[in-house]
């Protein structure tokens, strides 16, 4: 294997450990779907499987992985939209 081949690898099993670990946390109510680091999980995960995805030619996987990461990205933006509306609600 090749040090690329070893890399998309590893973005893929950190990428699917990612979001398996944010499935385990939400399950064990250990986080919530509004938690940013459950949506970090998510987008980085899907990164990973988009890496992997793409290099292996699973074009299905890797086009519904970007669809997964962007809904990640926007839960955080909201989440962060809200966290500064509350923020100038205290001022």
């Amino acid at each position: 294997m090749t040090p690329v081949e070893i890399a998309v690898e590893i973005a893929g099993w950190a990428g699917a450990s990612l979001i398996l670990l944010g499935y385990l946390l939400i399950t064990a109510g250990k986080l919530t779907g509004q938690s940013p680091a459950y949506q970090w999980m998510n987008v980085a995960g899907a990164a990973g499987f988009i890496v992997n995805g793409w290099w292996h030619g699973a074009i299905p996987s890797a086009a519904l992985n970007i669809v997964w990461m962007l809904i990640g990205a926007v839960a955080l933006l909201r989440i962060a939209a809200r966290r500064r509306k509350v923020a100038e609600a205290v001022k």
